[in-house]
């Protein structure tokens, strides 16, 4: 049930520079994006959220295609700095556009279906006062006329979602949330044999079999991930040609999401975060994986496997060298992301999910009901 939770009497808020004894904010709007990547990524670095898809390489490469062509050209973009002192503590990746529902809303750059985790950036510290201070400018100088924020893919450990509840609430606004997908993820032990044996028997069984099949089958198998820039856009082309087998991916793949991966795959990889791995089988591709290794994890991105292949089970196989090589190398999570694809709780993958929040600055009664407004539904 989808929760609706209203002001009964609207409360004006504090001004933000009251709530925390800190130096007044200046917000500024921007319409590119001109700010500086290397302050940009330091105030990812220490955010609430440290994800790569919050970076200024992946945000601004998903601009240039809106997403790949998820949303029309005519978007415009509004991101919001935060300043104390001169210093960068808080930013707001957000572009106007009509929303799902038909409605004018503010989104979070990255929105919706390529983009895994999103979130405002800016540091604990300042996070209460940065939402604050950002409502009151949203609400008097934002250059479109929204109706509502309109956000996706929040984690549901996000402090945002409380605070912008509580705004909400003082304000006489109306806030509304709802898990929006399950993100499945593995913690990592850092021991390959240790993480098969906190995992079901049967799948622990099924690991290793189909593992040792390959290794056993008599055929030239090996997996590898990229290293050379110079071999890099032949790899990317290969890997989507093996999205392409799954007839739901090849209809996903149009040019202009070709032309976004293949950009958010150069940037990853330019940034040092990328991980593209193979599997081969006497020297074709079967199975692929397109990963990120960023903060200490593995982010599970997208795959590819090579039907003709299917007796050797190649993406489990090459999954199960990729966790190998995460436990092997220290990294602490497996991440496998949105979606809830069987394979993923086989291999031991625990539900955690990501949120959608409404906020609109118009009210509607506490309770969903039949007669409830679509504009109120979160329903994707």
């Amino acid at each position: 049930m989808l929760e609706l939770r209203n002001s009964p009497t609207p409360a004006h808020s504090l001004p933000y520079s009251e709530l925390v004894q800190f130096p007044i904010m200046e917000f500024e709007l921007h319409t590119t994006f001109a700010l500086p990547a290397d302050e940009w990524n330091a105030l990812v670095e220490a955010g609430i959220l440290k994800a790569p898809f919050l970076r200024h390489e992946y945000l601004s490469t998903w601009w240039n295609t809106r997403g790949g062509g998820e949303w029309p050209g005519e978007s415009a973009l509004c991101l919001v700095s935060a300043r104390q002192n001169g210093t960068l503590i808080g930013l707001a990746p957000l572009f106007f556009t009509t929303n799902r529902d038909g409605l004018p809303a503010l989104l979070l750059v990255g929105s919706i279906e390529i983009s895994d985790y999103q979130d405002l950036i800016v540091r604990p510290e300042h996070h209460a006062a940065f939402i604050t201070g950002l409502l009151d400018w949203l609400d008097t100088h934002a250059p479109q006329p929204w109706s509502l924020l309109d956000w996706y893919n929040l984690p549901e450990t996000s402090p945002t979602l409380q605070a912008l509840k509580d705004e909400s609430a003082k304000r006489g606004w109306t806030y509304a949330e709802e898990v929006y997908q399950p993100s499945p993820s593995i913690p990592l032990p850092g021991n390959f044999e240790t993480y098969l044996a906190g995992i079901d028997k049967k799948q622990r069984h099924e690991i290793r079999r189909k593992m040792r099949r390959a290794e056993e089958s008599g055929r030239n198998v090996r997996w590898y991930i990229v290293r050379e820039e110079a071999e890099l856009d032949q790899e990317i082309d290969a890997f989507l040609h093996l999205m392409a087998h799954d007839p739901e991916k090849a209809a996903f793949l149009t040019d202009v999401m070709r032309s976004q991966m293949k950009a958010s795959v150069h940037a990853a990889f330019q940034a040092g975060w990328l991980q593209l791995a193979f599997l081969e089988v006497d020297g074709e591709k079967a199975a692929g994986y397109l990963n990120f290794d960023y903060d200490n994890k593995i982010w599970v991105y997208n795959s590819g496997i090579n039907p003709r292949f299917r007796e050797l089970s190649p993406g489990w196989v090459l999954l199960g060298y990729l966790l190998q090589w995460a436990n092997e190398n220290g990294r602490r999570e497996f991440d496998f992301m949105r979606g809830n694809e069987d394979y993923k709780y086989k291999f031991g993958a625990e539900n955690r999910h990501v949120m959608r929040v409404q906020v609109s600055r118009t009210t509607h009664s506490a309770e969903m009901n039949d007669e409830t407004p679509a504009a109120a539904c979160l329903c994707p």
